[in-house]
């Protein structure tokens, strides 16, 4: 609890807010390369994700591209950047790095959004005479939005916290104090750099959800599909429990 105090009185001090490593340069500094390779790996994976989720072709690839993509270990692939593009280049080293570990979620979220809608959706479209790209953006796009979003979610939440590997090489961010204060064993100045980027992780990831609920489309209902199986099923039941076929009996008392 000391500890904990400790890293509060460590935020809250008002020297963080002072020199080059004031804690409002080092957000800036991790939201900034959060966006910049979220924005990049959504350039390079919705579109693909998009075509893979319309046309249903290149799925086993994209998925073993993904998995591979995902067991890449993101501060080996960081340093081994920087030691083959140069000192010089450690920014672009990192942003490369961080899009590499965010390409697999947003990849996910495109071609499973896709895949959710039901076919019968699709060809009732392509009946009214829709060409392919009609359907794709009025169609697929607007209802695969939400699994979209959730890709975003889960991308942007991969990165804030991976970020935080980037004051190894120097690069600032909230993992700055992390990693200066290790060596001095500064665990108030650790954990108060921890708690930062806990924080703004559930800060982005509650705005996320929020997007994520504003994108369902005006009369679907995501729970529908659920109430219907348990309506289903609730049916099936008192069908099972209303007890013996009446024309069993008209039988038996005949016999």
């Amino acid at each position: 609890m000391s500890l904990f105090l400790d890293a509060l009185a460590w935020i809250f001090s008002p020297d963080r807010l002072q020199g080059p490593y004031a804690l409002q340069v080092l957000l800036g500094q991790q939201l900034l390369y959060t966006f910049v390779a979220v924005a990049i790996a959504a350039v390079v994976a919705i579109p693909l994700g998009w075509a893979i989720g319309h046309t249903g072709r290149g799925r086993d690839i994209a998925v073993g591209i993904s998995g591979a993509a995902r067991a890449i270990p993101s501060f080996g692939l960081l340093i081994l950047l920087v030691l083959l593009l140069g000192v010089l280049r450690r920014p672009e080293a990192a942003v490369i790095t961080f899009v590499v570990l965010a390409i697999p979620s947003l990849l996910a979220g495109a071609y499973t959004g896709l895949e959710a809608i039901d076919r019968r959706v699709i060809d009732a479209a392509r009946a009214m005479g829709m060409t392919e790209w009609q359907i794709l953006w009025k169609v697929e796009v607007p209802l695969g939005l939400p699994l979209l979003i959730g890709g975003l979610r889960a991308a942007t939440l991969q990165v804030v916290a991976t970020v935080t590997i980037a004051a190894y090489v120097n690069l600032g961010g909230l993992g700055w104090p992390i990693i200066q204060g290790i060596p001095l064993q500064r665990f108030d100045q650790v954990l108060g750099g921890a708690i930062l980027v806990a924080i703004l992780a559930l800060v982005l990831d509650a705005l996320l959800a929020l997007l994520q609920r504003a994108v369902v489309p005006r009369g679907v209902d995501p729970g529908r599909k659920e109430r219907r199986s348990s309506s289903r099923e609730a049916a099936s039941d008192s069908t099972d429990d209303t007890g013996p076929d009446p024309r069993d009996v008209s039988l038996a008392s005949a016999g």
